[in-house]
C-alpha cells in the first residue's frame, strides 16, 4: 500500500539553507522617508483627540516600544513600523466582515499582527499604504489567535478608540522590508490540517494547471476567472513536489505575471500558505492574507532563482507525477485497513472494474450551485446551510453507487461531485436538464432515472481514488468515497480543492434509496 518515490540529494547546491524547522528570510533595510498617505491631511478629531495626522516628525526616541516590548492590555508608548500587509478577516461561513488584519514589521525586524476593529476601518483605511511607514500612539495588546496565526508573537496590536495614527518622516529610521517564515515539506506535513501558523513557501513551478512549463504555455483566463484558482505543482530545491493552489487575486497575480513575462515564472514565494491533505497528498493553498512573489520580486526569490539557475539538472530531477499521487490499495486491503484501530482518515488508488450501477435509488442530488453542499427546501426557495444563504441556485451534482470489484473482492463505491463528469464525461446538471427536456410532462420533484451515460461504464476497469471516511472508521458505512477517477491514461494530476461535497452518511450510504432522505435529494433544481 505504499507508494514509492526516489530520495535524492542535489550534488551541488551552494545557496540551499540549511535544514531547519524554521527559516526566517529578511529583507534589505530600507530608509523611510516622506510617505506617500493619500487623502484629507487634516486631522480627524473624535473627543477632542486626533486620530490621524499625515506629517510628523520623529526626533527623539522617548516612549519608543519595541515589538518583543509588547504587553497586553492599553499602552501609551509610541510604536513605529513599516505596514507589510493588511487584509479583511471575514467570517468563513457568514462573511460577515471581523476587522482588518495587518502585517507590521519595526526598524529591529520583529514581525507583529495588527488589528482594526470593523467600527475604526473606515477611520484609518484611506490613510493606510502598503510599504509605508508609521507611528502608532494608544493602542491595545490583545491575545493573538491561535487559529491562523501570521506572526511568531502571542500579542497583537489592536487600534483602540483613541489610537493616534501618523506618518512616520524621519528618514534616518531604517526598516527591514519584509520577513519571511519558510516551511518545507516536512514542517507542512506534521502541520497538515491542524489549523495553527501559518508558513511561508519558496520553490521552483513544476507544472501550471496540469501543464508543463513551456514557451507556448497559455493559461485559460476566463477558465481560472470562473473556477477562481489556479493548481500549480512547485519543488524546493531537490525536495518533493507539492501541490499549491492559488486562489482568488493570488490566482490572478500569477496570470498578470504571466502576462508581463510572456510566459510563466519559473520561481515563486506564497506567504502564508495553509496546509491540507487532499485526496492522500500535502497540498498547500493561499488565503486571503497570501501574498505571491515571482522571480525578482524580493531578495528570497531573486537568491532562489540563482541556485535554480546553476542547479537546473538537480531542480528537475524529482517526477512530479510520482509524489503527489495517493497510496494504492486493493479492495481487499481497503477493507482491512478501515478495521484497524489506528487507523485514520486517509486517500488510496484503487483500481477497480465496474459491475453494476444501482438503479434502485437517486443517482445524483441538488446541490448549491456555489459551495456543492446539499441544498435544503425552504417554503418558496432552495436554502444553503454553508454558505447561509436563504435563496440559492441549484445544480445536480453525482452521489452515484457502484458494485466494482477486483481480482478477490467486491465492493460498493459511491461516485461524488465531479468523480461522475470524469467518468462519464458529463456533467450530472446537463443529464437532468436533457432529461426533462425530453419529457416535458415530467413535474418538478421526479426522480430522473439513471441515464444512459452510466450505464455505458459497467465493464469499464478504472482507477478511482477512495477517500476512507470518518464514517467507515467508524463502522457507519460500508461505501466508499470516490473523490477523483482517473483518466484511462493513469495521469492523476490535479484536481479541485474547493469541491468538497457535504452530504450526510445516510446520503452517502444510500441505504434508504426508496425513503424520504433518499428521495429528496434528487429533485430537479429550481433557481431561487
Amino acid at each position: 500500500m505504499k507508494s514509492s518515490a526516489a530520495s535524492m540529494k542535489p550534488s551541488a547546491a551552494p545557496m540551499k539553507p540549511s535544514a531547519a524547522p524554521m527559516t526566517h528570510s529578511v529583507a534589505p533595510m530600507k530608509p523611510t522617508g516622506q510617505s506617500g498617505v493619500s487623502g484629507d491631511t487634516s486631522s480627524k478629531k473624535r473627543n477632542g483627540k486626533a486620530v490621524f495626522c499625515s506629517d510628523v516628525s520623529s526626533d527623539k526616541n522617548d516612549g519608543v516600544v519595541m515589538f518583543r516590548n509588547m504587553t497586553f492590555g492599553p499602552q501609551e508608548g509610541e510604536l513605529r513600523f513599516r505596514l507589510i500587509h493588511f487584509w479583511e478577516a471575514r467570517n468563513a461561513f457568514t462573511k460577515i466582515l471581523i476587522g482588518l488584519e495587518m502585517l507590521l514589521i519595526d526598524e529591529e525586524g520583529t514581525v507583529i499582527q495588527g488589528f482594526i476593529p470593523p467600527s475604526r476601518i473606515d477611520t484609518y483605511l484611506r490613510h493606510m499604504i502598503p510599504d509605508s511607514t508609521y507611528r502608532l500612539n494608544n493602542y491595545f495588546g490583545s491575545k493573538t489567535k491561535k487559529v491562523y496565526r501570521v506572526a511568531d508573537p502571542d500579542v497583537t496590536i489592536a487600534f483602540s478608540w483613541n489610537s493616534v495614527l501618523s506618518v512616520l518622516t524621519d528618514s534616518s529610521i531604517r526598516f527591514p522590508e519584509d520577513r519571511f517564515r519558510f516551511h518545507g515539506y516536512e514542517e507542512f506535513e506534521a502541520a497538515c490540517d491542524l489549523k495553527g501558523d501559518l508558513f511561508d513557501y519558496i520553490g521552483h513551478i513544476r507544472l501550471v494547471n496540469e501543464q508543463t512549463l513551456t514557451e507556448g504555455l497559455v493559461l485559460d483566463e476566463v477558465e481560472i476567472a470562473s473556477m477562481r484558482r489556479i493548481l500549480i505543482h512547485v519543488q524546493t530545491y531537490d525536495g518533493p513536489v507539492m501541490k499549491l493552489y492559488l486562489w482568488d487575486k493570488a490566482a490572478t497575480d500569477l496570470c498578470e505575471k504571466f502576462k508581463s513575462l510572456g510566459k510563466p515564472p519559473s520561481v515563486i514565494l506564497v506567504t502564508t500558505v495553509n496546509p491540507k491533505r487532499f485526496e492522500g497528498a500535502l497540498s498547500l493553498s493561499s488565503l486571503s492574507s497570501s501574498r505571491v512573489f515571482f522571480v525578482m520580486d524580493v531578495q528570497a526569490t531573486r537568491e532562489y532563482l540563482a541556485w535554480f539557475e546553476s542547479n537546473s539538472e538537480v531542480a528537475n530531477r524529482v517526477n512530479a507525477e510520482i509524489v503527489t499521487k495517493a497510496e494504492t490499495a486493493t479492495i481487499g486491503e481497503l477493507l482491512s485497513y478501515m478495521k484497524q484501530e489506528d487507523a485514520n482518515v486517509a486517500w488510496f488508488e484503487c483500481t477497480a472494474t465496474i459491475d453494476d450501477v444501482v438503479r434502485d435509488s437517486a443517482w445524483y442530488y441538488i446541490a448549491c450551485g456555489r459551495c456543492k453542499t446539499k441544498a435544503t427546501k425552504g417554503p418558496t426557495t432552495l436554502m444553503c446551510k454553508k454558505c447561509g444563504k436563504t435563496e440559492i441556485t441549484g445544480a445536480a451534482e453525482y452521489l452515484t453507487k457502484l458494485s466494482v470489484y477486483d481480482n478477490n473482492d467486491y465492493a460498493s463505491f459511491v461516485v461524488l461531485g465531479d468523480a461522475g463528469q470524469e467518468l462519464t464525461g458529463k456533467k450530472a446538471s446537463g443529464l437532468v436538464e436533457s432529461y426533462y427536456e425530453a419529457y416535458e410532462g415530467a413535474l418538478d420533484g421526479h426522480v430522473v432515472p439513471v441515464p444512459q451515460a452510466l450505464i455505458d461504464i459497467i465493464g469499464q476497469t478504472r482507477t478511482f481514488v477512495i477517500k476512507i471516511s470518518k464514517h467507515n472508521l467508524e463502522g457507519k458505512t460500508q461505501s466508499l468515497t470516490v473523490t477523483k477517477v482517473l483518466p484511462l491514461d493513469g495521469s492523476a494530476l490535479g484536481c479541485d480543492l474547493a469541491a468538497d461535497v457535504v452530504v450526510s452518511p445516510t446520503e452517502v450510504a444510500l441505504g434508504s434509496g426508496n425513503g424520504e432522505e433518499g428521495s429528496s435529494i434528487a429533485k430537479r433544481a429550481k433557481c431561487g
